[in-house]
């Protein structure tokens, strides 16, 4: 795992340029630093070493250097696409998984990334043809960013990067927050910082005579089809077997992270006397803290398992410097979790196991039921069912309002994934500049043309594999994982994973009301009935009750109250919701988590 940044065209002081650019991302590959200068590119390299470490540093040439790579991830498959091109008369200099992409890319092209398993985005530099190519991976594991500045196409893992480059202008993209406050997290292709754009997950890009153009190689869509109950099970516990031996390859230890769950329980079955970690906040009671489910795995497999309470105190204290490592705000308070296990892994392993993607593929959020609980109501032509949300929406204090609201809205309008914030009429009311807003459900109109055939749990799923997994749970996972020089990877997002997860039909995600009904009848072989029945928490973070209590409270009015905050926001209304919520009138702690940390973010970037 590694950062890299770089720029293409000739600059004047080009070397301390490199070097800033290097410095600002150093935290994703501490053991190694490579930079490669011409006068047509300037590349750097921040290595974590995990494979090959003596040999495996970049940037790397082909052999008659016409060709140069910077890569950023693991290639798992790699020892079998070496055979394979060693066998088309490739000749290799190293023992590393990133070479394989270099000549993979000779023979190839742009057809190598459906070949490859892995996580991964890499810049390839062709001097013959004076041209970049570069790729992300399948769903978004590993971040890319490019700008062009002045004539210089600028690209980074991260854009704190692009950030140091001379000419590049922070300013706030406020299109962005306004999608944002309604997701709570950066949407758009465009980032937070007008002029700096994503790569999206499964694109590639060309940038040739000062032209860039995108192209999407990969589209993750749904294909269920009907499937035979034990052969079904069967293939899944084959496919997952397989990944799992494959997010072995390493040389250096693996472990794991491990919540209450099924998901990472079932990965830590194949650490083999691996090393895992788990936090939990406050510890007044079990809601702040899964650690002793955690640890119960230990009475079955042979587990070293590292926990750590972490205290009110240390929470918001850490807020700014996650605020920093993210790059873009975020409302998932869960991200600033991650941090603190990941800074309690790294102390022990280079690389852990994490379960992100299982939620996704197999249907284990709880939103993912909703569905079934309002067939009641498909018997009422869609115009009563409007007039009947109409009418509930009107009745703030009726018992079962938000349930029949809901039942009343069409999917496309009243799903826009996992986290829906405020609502395209309180963004209007919040916002101080509030003409032309782009709701989110407009957003999403296309996505959901393409799910018109699908059943609407999965066109609720198919929205949230292109959305809230990029944007959201892998954002997080790679920013806080690398904010502490640690690798994580992800067995279940793994291309044949999804490959077979793709046909699963509805009845072997959903059913008799339960989760991810398939996959936990193949974890059920390995984990006690206690860990594949439990609810899902995650790792839990009490920013309901924390947000009541002094200091935070008066933190967050004062705040809400700032220059920036009234720069950007309705006053009246964020205090409001402070108001409220800390009243036990409503619980708004999400909404309010959402604004706060764009206010955190804003004053970590800006002041």
């Amino acid at each position: 795992m590694c950062g890299i940044c770089g720029f293409v065209g000739d600059k004047e002081e080009k070397k301390t340029i490199l070097s800033e650019m290097m410095s600002a991302i150093r935290h994703r590959g501490p053991d190694n630093e490579g930079i490669y200068q011409d006068e047509e590119i300037s590349f750097g390299f921040c290595r974590l070493s995990i494979i090959d470490m003596k040999t495996g540093n970049q940037p790397m040439f082909n052999e008659d250097r016409t060709k140069c790579l910077i890569f950023n991830g693991e290639i798992y498959n790699y020892r079998e696409l070496r055979e394979e091109l060693q066998e088309k008369g490739h000749v290799f200099s190293t023992g590393s998984d990133s070479e394989v992409l270099l000549h993979g890319y000779e023979e190839y092209g742009e057809d190598l990334l459906l070949k490859l398993r892995g996580m991964f985005a890499f810049v390839i530099w062709d001097s013959r043809k004076k041209r970049l190519f570069a790729a992300r991976d399948f769903f978004g594991i590993k971040p890319f960013y490019y700008s062009v500045v002045d004539g210089h196409f600028v690209f980074a893992s991260e854009i704190k990067s692009i950030l140091c480059f001379p000419g590049v202008k922070k300013e706030v993209n406020e299109k962005a927050m306004e999608l944002y406050l309604a997701f709570q997290y950066s949407v758009l292709e465009e980032t937070f910082f007008k002029g700096i754009y994503r790569l999206n997950p499964g694109h590639f890009l060309v940038y040739e005579n000062g032209k860039t153009k995108i192209q999407r190689y990969f589209v993750p869509n749904l294909e269920p089809e009907e499937m035979d109950d034990a052969k079904a099970e069967a293939k899944l516990e084959k496919v997952l077997k397989e990944s799992i031996k494959r997010h072995h390859v390493s040389d250096v230890e693996v472990g794991g992270f491990l919540s209450g769950g099924i998901d990472s329980n079932y990965l830590a079955t194949g650490l083999e006397k691996g090393k895992t970690f788990t936090v939990g906040f406050g510890g007044e009671d079990n809601w702040y803290s899964e650690i002793s489910h955690a640890e119960e795995l230990k009475k079955s497999y042979p587990l070293k398992c590292y926990s750590k309470i972490i205290r009110k105190d240390d929470f918001w204290h850490a807020v700014p410097q996650v605020a920093y490592y993210l790059d873009e705000p975020s409302g998932d308070a869960s991200a600033i979790a991650l941090y603190f296990v990941a800074r309690e892994a790294s102390r022990h392993v280079k690389v852990v196991w994490s379960g992100e993607g299982a939620d996704e593929f197999f249907g284990g959020y709880n939103i993912y039921r909703e569905p079934d609980a309002l067939k009641w109501m498909d018997w009422i032509p869609a115009g009563g069912r409007r007039k009947i949300a109409s009418l509930a929406e009107k009745m703030p204090d009726m018992k079962g309002r938000d349930y029949l609201v809901r039942a009343g809205i069409p999917v496309e309008e009243r799903y826009i994934g996992n986290a829906h914030i405020f609502s395209t009429k309180e963004i209007r009311e919040l916002l101080k500049h509030n003409k032309d807003i782009l709701s989110a459900d407009k957003l999403l109109e296309d996505q959901y043309e393409d799910t018109i055939d699908l059943e609407t749990m999965e066109r609720m799923q198919q929205i949230d594999i292109n959305n809230w997994l990029p944007g959201d749970i892998l954002q997080k996972a790679d920013r806080m994982s690398m904010a502490n020089s640690l690798e994580l990877r992800v067995p279940y997002l793994d291309y044949d994973v999804f490959e077979f997860a793709r046909k699963l039909p509805l009845r072997d995600k959903i059913r008799k009301g339960q989760t991810k009904y398939l996959f936990r009848k193949v974890a059920g072989q390995k984990l006690p009935d206690e860990i594949t029945k439990r609810k899902k928490l995650g790792f839990p973070v009490p920013i309901r009750i924390w947000i009541r209590e002094e200091p935070w409270r008066s933190k967050i009015r004062d705040a809400f109250t700032s220059e920036t905050a009234i720069r950007f926001f309705n006053i009246k209304f964020l205090l409001k919701l402070l108001e409220d919520h800390v009243k036990g009138k409503k619980d708004n702690s999400r909404k309010i988590w959402t604004v706060y940390m764009f206010l955190v973010w804003h004053h970590v970037y800006f002041s």
